[in-house]
């Protein structure tokens, strides 16, 4: 009696704006006769299913497993920059590819891949290859390839939270949530992004015209501040944990202006846009402002914080207010 070996394939991350696509390939110990009845397997195997029906705690279960005990298993990346340069279609293939030539040809016999496109097609493989929608739950190497995939993925994409702390990515793992989208308007994109996606291009068109009318706005406030006396201490500061308009200071006091530009008067007051939560954010930039301006006044008069906001409005842009916030 003749057995088969099945290596299961299946994608993670085609769909998302950020973030590479990964490809799992997994050979389990299962064995299959001619009728493709199973004829042995572990009992842990029975637990595989659509990596997306799993929560994320079995998932890292079911995935130390896998690699423990599968017969054979791989992972083929892709990265955002090469999705945009080759496209989505040609990335899965070359996701395919990169993980299927990692494992021995001895160690299979048959492919099932899921869903309606053979990613080998074209390959010394493409003979053995059976595309099946829905395998991901129906065939348990499959479903183990998917587990394997995603697991590795949203591991990547915690890591790139680390780095690009503004977007979240550890929370939506690069897809286009709410969240997702606002800190596009805010940021732009950063390199992890696929910039031949269309809403990361409408999004990064919106930022870049946002960023172009935020900065002008703000040099509206600070010329104003100039000619009130106050000398600018830094534009647009930024660090890891948070971000400053502007800071200025008088002899008595340094100021923290956040700058809200407006198209009309109709879009609400800038006080409506200090939220509590801004203010904690604000209080919080200005705190650690403080203590760096302290450090380098070395035991100097150290003048005391203020918090405030002001608004510009209308093309051409004119300083509509700019006030003091008061708790």
């Amino acid at each position: 009696m003749t057995t088969k070996l099945i290596l299961g394939i299946d994608e993670v991350g085609r769909g998302p704006w950020a973030g590479p696509l990964v490809i799992g390939a997994c050979v389990l110990n299962s064995r299959y006769d001619e009728n493709d009845q199973e004829i042995a397997s572990e009992l842990w195997q029975n637990e595989l299913k659509d990596s997306k029906k799993l929560s994320a705690k079995k998932r890292e279960k079911l995935e130390a497993e896998i690699r423990k005990k599968a017969k054979a298993f791989a992972l083929g990346w892709v990265t955002s920059r090469e999705i945009d340069e080759v496209g989505l279609s040609e990335a899965l293939k070359l996701a395919a590819r990169r993980a299927v030539y990692q494992i021995s040809s001895e160690d299979f016999t048959e492919i099932v891949i899921d869903g309606i496109q053979n990613f080998l097609k074209g390959t010394e493989h493409e003979g053995k290859v059976t595309v099946l929608k829905k395998a991901d739950d129906k065939v348990k190497e499959v479903s183990a390839a998917s587990i394997l995939a995603k697991v590795a993925r949203d591991r990547y994409m915690i890591e790139l939270a680390e780095k690009y702390p503004e977007y979240g990515f550890e929370k939506h793992v690069g897809y286009g949530t709410a969240g997702h989208k606002r800190a596009l308007e805010l940021y732009g994109p950063c390199p992890e992004h696929r910039r031949g996606f269309k809403p990361i291009q409408d999004l990064a068109s919106c930022h870049d015209c946002t960023t172009k009318k935020g900065n002008r706005a703000e040099q509206i406030v600070a010329e104003y501040l100039e000619r009130e006396g106050h000398k600018i201490l830094a534009r647009n500061y930024k660090t890891k944990y948070y971000e400053i308009d502007i800071v200025s200071a008088t002899k008595d006091h340094v100021y923290f202006t956040e700058v809200k530009y407006r198209k009309n008067k109709k879009c609400g007051s800038p006080l409506e846009a200090i939220t509590e939560e801004k203010h904690r954010q604000m209080t919080f930039a200005a705190e650690c402002f403080m203590e760096v301006l302290g450090r380098k006044l070395k035991g100097k008069h150290l003048p005391s914080p203020i918090l405030a906001a002001a608004s510009v409005t209308g093309e051409p842009q004119e300083l509509e207010t700019w006030f003091e916030i008061t708790d």
